[in-house]
């Protein structure tokens, strides 16, 4: 099983206190022979002509010396992650969670949102001190 980031439970009760459900902690699934583990699993009952809504979420602290190192191998995994993820939970949303600090000092400069944006990550900004969502970006 692979190491929890260093803000894994920082993230997990912004979401509880969000009314999400913590379904997987890890969300562990096995495709063609390979282990693949996001960080979190979770869903929400939002309004009965709504269903259920379900997320998994893979959580990032980009505390490294090099942000685009960081970054570079995020984008990797989460690409990985939302291929073999449309393959066995169709229906989950994936979220790649990063801390609100480095949103704003990295993740807003001009190449990396045109990055991000291009490939269509759905991101969800944390405050890991108050461990609570600062936004969701989709």
């Amino acid at each position: 099983m692979p190491v929890r980031d260093r803000f894994h439970d920082a993230v997990k009760h912004a979401l509880q206190k969000e009314g999400w459900k913590i379904t997987h902690d890890p969300l562990y699934f096995d495709l063609d022979d390979y282990e693949i583990y996001i960080d979190l699993g979770a869903e929400q009952i939002i309004a009965a002509e709504r269903g259920t809504e379900k997320i998994a979420v893979e959580i990032k602290s980009f505390l490294n010396e090099s942000p685009i190192s960081e970054f570079h191998t995020a984008l990797g995994q989460f690409i990985n992650y939302r291929f073999s993820l449309r393959q066995v939970e169709p229906e989950r949303i994936l979220y790649l969670a990063v801390p609100e600090e480095a949103y704003n000092t990295f993740f807003l400069r001009p190449l990396v949102k045109q990055i991000w944006q291009e490939q269509q990550l759905k991101l969800l900004v944390y405050n890991s001190n108050n461990e609570e969502i600062a936004q969701w970006i989709k």
